[in-house]
């Protein structure tokens, strides 16, 4: 890997971060990608939307969280 300086005058300190940048998005780049995690039933958003739609009423509020 080559890096070359355009312009101005970096301290070795200054390379030495972006070097270490450069090289930790091409470890992450190279990576497969992780799997998705499975989920839980009770974050299933068809739990909610398979019973029937909540009516107007005083604890209808209990009935409107959307986990996602």
């Amino acid at each position: 890997m080559n890096i070359k300086v355009v312009r101005g005058n970096p301290t070795p300190e200054e390379l030495a971060a972006a070097v270490a940048v450069v090289r930790a998005r091409a470890a992450a780049a190279s990576l497969p990608p992780a799997p998705a995690a499975p989920r839980d039933s009770w974050s299933d958003p068809a739990r909610i939307a398979s019973g029937r739609l909540p009516q107007p009423g005083p604890t209808s509020w209990a009935r409107t969280y959307w986990p996602g």
